[in-house]
Parts: structure tokens; sequence; C-alpha cells
């Protein structure tokens, strides 16, 4: 062959044009030619020559795939434009532009592996790395599986790198499930060396199909005194699953991220839940771990989910008003005329009509409130307005009873507002709101209204079963805020209890005691080398392995005549702290941790339990959490990588750096 004959030429200077990456500069004689290195065409290789006649070349040769042609195309069109395009997809938007990476030119050879990462001069295009950070998005972002099938998609990204293969749905599934497990042991190993102990919220989901789920996530306040979350697990419950199983499967998820030993307490987001379970639970941990005392592992309802709950009943004693309610605004809004007359009606009776009636979402509740409170202030337009529908039309019984359920829906909402706008829903917060509505609950229930009397009755039967369960917990909490001690209970137990108040703050007072003396044995036992940080708490009960377990208690308690006073005992002696907006009683805890170290032990994992488990995007929903229809269609396994490992993303992202190992870097850039 001709070519195979011709000596390879010495380049006098850098050949800086991307044509040459497919050809090969040879010199026969005096002559310089170009070789194609894909067809072995000849032609001019002539500096005087230039490059377009190589261009050109490379767009009619057969041998060419239509990822280098277009990118041959790409770099020609940048050059005209004499501007660079930086593709930089990493996992943190926020890089800065001066931080990115000098573009270079890439080099790809046909028969390069797919799988090799290519050098970009002083970077690389990783395929792998591409592939994990496509999963990564697809995790953070809730985007379906199926996205990387959709042709738009696959256009998208050949175009943005045409170096990448798109993967297959079921790839990259696998992709999300190695990145979930690589993100598990990184939290795991977090937990394990968590100093505090964890508390557990266990939520139930379903699915448009009627599936049923558990969510359990564990909520804690770190080594820094920041309160977190995370789901640690998201389990799929079939039909077969009884009360029993439940309980199995919540032991045997703190069995398998070993969190046992730190368990805390429990929030479940239901009140009916059998209490069964959580003695299963505890008689379960305890057949390997110390067992817990009574009152130190928490048996917590989830405070939104009860008030949620007895708003319900309110609406449902109502709702043959509402399907009035609810037809006279479609009324009024199903035509423009109609509107301006009733507008017209509301100006002639002095109403000030800057509020628009609206028509409720029946599955939220709080929108059901709107439309009643706005119908409720147009009653009397309602009543002028000709043409009504007459089975629209209310009594004036039927608007009184309207306006006694907007006033209970108000403070319900205020309340939930309350627990699920805040970003740091330490358990303090809780007391001082249940109080007030039981307060309220208590004066319907003493209403002349037969109505609001007997629907009170109702409402605060089901929240005296949360109260009777919560009270110390929410108590408790409320003491370790300096700002309340127990003050704060002393004010509200003397307006919900009267005559026997007192009774009840001693129960309060006994509560946090027991619970603070818990906790120094546990401390002493720290000292003396026979416990760890965060095992559990000692135990009150005999154990048949330790018959000497109750002489710590004896000793701690025979002791402490003996020295001075507690941390406890110094806390609630001392003054409140001042009550100001800009208050962080996590920071002050973390700060007053050497004046109580014992104490703010405690604090730590009593302010961390999770007093209300609710969304604030679910806090008005009438049916609770649900999987959407892409997910639940998701084996099991698949479903819990993507919802825990979002979850962990989520939090992430917070802190992410672009030099974090955890986030990819910049992937490939491309110039002239």
């Amino acid at each position: 062959m001709e070519v195979a004959n011709e000596s390879t030429a010495k380049k006098p200077k850098r050949l800086t044009s991307v044509v040459w990456n497919h050809f090969e500069r040879v010199k026969k004689a005096d002559i310089c030619y170009a070789v194609c290195v894909h067809c072995n065409k000849k032609l001019s290789g002539s500096s005087n020559s230039g490059t377009t006649h190589l261009r050109n070349h490379l767009m009619r040769c057969l041998k060419r795939s239509n990822y280098d042609v277009s990118q041959l195309l790409a770099v020609k069109r940048r050059k005209k434009e004499n501007t660079l395009t930086i593709a930089n997809i990493s996992y943190d938007e926020g890089q800065r532009k001066e931080d990115y990476m000098k573009p270079t030119i890439v080099k790809y050879e046909q028969d390069q592996r797919k799988d090799e990462a290519f050098n970009l001069g002083s970077s690389w295009f990783d395929p792998e790395r591409s592939r994990l950070d496509l999963a990564r998005m697809i995790i953070l972002h809730g985007y379906p599986l199926a996205m990387v099938e959709q042709v738009g998609f696959k256009v998208f990204v050949k175009n943005m790198q045409p170096l990448f293969d798109v993967v297959h749905n079921s790839t990259i599934e696998l992709s999300c499930v190695e990145i979930y497990m690589k993100e598990k042991q990184r939290i795991y190993d977090m937990l394990s060396k968590l100093q505090g102990r964890i508390n557990l919220a266990i939520e139930m989901w379903s699915s448009p199909e009627n599936s049923k789920y558990v969510c359990l996530t564990a909520h804690y306040v770190d080594d820094e005194w920041k309160l977190q979350k995370k789901i640690l697990n998201f389990l799929t419950l079939d039909s077969s699953h009884t009360e029993d199983v439940l309980s199995d499967v919540i032991i045997k998820c703190l069995m398998d991220w070993d969190i046992d030993c730190k368990l805390f307490a429990m929030t479940f987001d239901d009140c009916s839940t059998n209490d069964d379970i959580v003695s299963r639970i505890k008689d379960q941990v305890s057949e390997s771990r110390p067992r817990l005392s009574n009152g130190q592992l928490l048996d917590v309802r989830s405070a939104a989910h009860v008030l949620n709950s007895i708003a319900q009943d309110a609406i449902e004693a109502l709702q043959v008003v509402i399907q009035k309610i609810r037809g006279s605004v479609k009324y009024v809004k199903s035509s423009q005329s109609i509107l301006g007359k009733f507008n017209e009606i509301a100006q002639q009776q002095g109403i000030d009509n800057h509020k628009i009636v609206v028509l409720d979402y029946p599955i939220r509740w709080n929108s059901t409130y709107m439309m009643l409170e706005i119908a409720v202030e147009y009653r009397n337009v309602f009543h002028h307005l000709p043409e009504l529908d007459p089975d629209f039309a209310l009594s004036d019984e039927e608007w009184e009873r309207a306006s006694s359920i907007v006033s209970c829906l108000k403070l319900l909402i205020e309340i939930i507002n309350v627990f699920s706008s805040n970003k740091c829903p330490t358990a303090n917060i809780y007391f001082p709101e249940i109080c007030h509505v039981h307060i309220q609950l208590i004066e319907w229930c003493k209403s002349s209204d037969a109505f609001l009397s007997s629907l009170a009755t109702k409402m605060k039967a089901k929240f005296d079963k949360y109260w009777s369960k919560c009270s110390l917990a929410l108590a408790v909490a409320a003491i370790l805020d300096p700002r309340f001690k127990m003050k704060l209970v002393e004010y509200y137990y003397s307006q919900i209890y009267g005559s026997t108040a007192l009774e009840r703050i001693k129960e309060a007072s006994d509560g946090i005691k027991e619970l603070f003396n818990a906790y120094s044995i546990c401390s002493t036992l720290i000292d003396q080398g026979s416990a760890l940080p965060g095992s559990s708490l000692p135990s009150s009960s005999n154990d048949t392995r330790d018959r000497l377990k109750g002489f710590d208690k004896f000793l701690h308690e025979t002791s402490q005549s003996q020295t001075a006073i507690s941390d406890l005992e110094k806390y609630l002696d001392e003054p409140v702290f001042p009550r100001n907006c800009d208050f962080n009683i996590l920071n002050w805890w973390r700060v007053h941790t050497p004046r109580y170290p014992i104490l703010s032990m405690m604090a730590r994992d009593v302010l961390g339990t999770p007093m209300s488990t609710i969304a604030q995007e679910f806090a008005f929903n009438a049916g609770g959490r649900m999987l959407d229809s892409n997910q639940s269609s998701l084996p099991p396994d698949t479903q819990q990588a993507l919802i825990c490992t979002r979850d962990w993303l989520r939090t992430q992202s917070d802190d992410a750096t672009p030099s974090s190992s955890h986030y990819a870097l910049p992937l490939y850039v491309e110039a002239n």
C-alpha cells in the first residue's frame, strides 16, 4: 500500500486545529499529505492549504460516526462565534464560574472502551461518573426512571455530550440502588458515632392502588447541637401484615441500623395505634439490651395528626351545611353577571367585598375553612341573592353553626401552622399550643350552644386520649425551656385542672426528676467505663443476668444527699431566661453544657423528640401521605432506595462543595 511506505513527517509546529485528531500528517519528498485515519484517503497537508478541505472531507466520510461529526460542527460553530461553551454537569449547582476548568480538546477513538474515562488535558470525561450523576439527579428531584428512555431526553444529552451513551431504565435503577447503598453506609457510620440518643417517627403511607407503607425516620440532635432527621426505611406492607408483624418490622429495622440501644422515644402518627405495638417493641429491645424504665421510652403521638383528626370531626358535623355553601359558591361563580350582582348586593349591604368567594378543595380541609369563613361574612348577601336554588338556602341556625365551626377551625389551623412551618421544631414549642387547645375544648364543652357543646365533647374525647399519652413528654420538654421551666406548667395546669392542679404539677415534676436520675446513673457508669455514651438508660427493673444492677441506682441515690445540688436543682432554682423572638434553645443548651453537663445530655434527647411528624405541604391533607403512581409501581427495594436517598441527598445539598467526594466534578469542556 502506498501510504505504508511513507515516512511520518516531523511536525515543525504544533497542530492546533481539531481536525488533526482525525488526520495523520505525512511527508513524501517535499510534499506534505494529510491522511484520513478512518478511510486512509490522502489530501493536501500543506500549511498553505488550510484545514477547510479536511473538515469538508470529514463531513462526507462514511466511516465517521455521528457524534464525531456533531462535535466537529460544534467546534466550528463556536470558532465562528468566537465563544466557548462549557458543559459542567456538577452536583453543586452553585459552583462559581471562576472555578470551572479551562476548556480543552478531546480525542475519542472508535475502539475506545465505553467505561473508560476520557482525558481532556488537565481533566477527564468519565462516563461512569456521568451515569452516577444522572442517577443522583433522578433521585434528588424525584424524576421517573423511565425518563432516560424518552426521545427528548436522549436528544438533549447526545447534543450536550456526544460521548455519553444514555443508559437503559434498568441500568439507571441499579445505579440508584448503588448510590443508596453507599449513602446508607455513610449514614450508618454517622449514627454509630452519635453521642446522643435517637427518636423514631413511624408514619403510615398509602398509594392510589391502596397499598400500605411504613416510613421510619430518625430524629436527633447532632454533636453540633443541630436538629436532624433521616429517613431510615420505607417498607411495603402487604395485606397479610398484622400489628404483630408491624412491631417485628420496626424492631428489625432498629436492629439492622444498630440503634436499638440508642432509642429514646417513638412517635406514631395515629392515636389509634395499638398500645401493644409499643409494648412489643419495648420487650424485644430489652431482650438483648438493658430495659428502659417507665417514662423514659416515651410513647408519643403526633400532635398535628390529632388536631387534623378533630378538625375532620368538625367538618363532618357540618357536612350538610358545607354542601349547601359549596353549591351557593358554585352558583355565584358560574357567570360574570351573577358575580357582578353578588358584589352589587354586598355594596348595598355595606359589606367590604375585598374578599372573593372561593370554592374549596375537599381533600384539603384548610381550603374548606377559607370557603366557610368568607361565606359567613357574606351570609346576608347570599340571603338576598335572587334566583338562588332554594336547596342551597341556609337557615339562621345553619349560619350560626357554620360560624361556630369557622372559629374552631381557625384555632386549629393557626396551631398546625406553628408546628409545620417551624424550621427547627424542637419539642419545647408544642406544650403551650396544645394546652391552649385543651382549654378551648373545655370552654366549648360548656357552651350553651347544644351543637357546639356536643361536637366539642366528641372532639375532647379524642384529644384526651392523646393528652393521656403525651402530656408528660410535652411538659418535660417545656420545663427544659429556660424561658419557662416549671412556671409554664403551673400556669397552664391551673387553668386546665383547677383544684387538682397541684397533683398534676407534681406528676410533671416527679417525671423530669426520674428521667434526670436515670441520666445521672448513666453518666456515672460512663465515667466508670462500664457504659458508652449514647447507650441505653439503666434499668429500674430486675435483670437476672446482673442481680446487682439495682445497686447502681441505690449507690447513686444515697450518694446524692452527700454531694452538691444536682444539675436539675440548680437549673430550676435559677431565674428564667428572658423571652425574645430570636431565642435558639439548642444553642442555649450548647453554650450551657459546661454548667449543666448531665442535664444538657437529657435536654438534647428530649428536645429532639418529634412531637409532630407532619410535613408542611401535607399539614391539611385529609387522606394522609400518598406515594405517587410512578414510585408505587416500582419494586419495594427500589422504592426504599429512591425515597431514603432523596432525603439524604437533600440534606447534603445544603453543605455540598465542588470538591466533595460525594458529588461530581466538571465532566467535560470543549474548545477550539
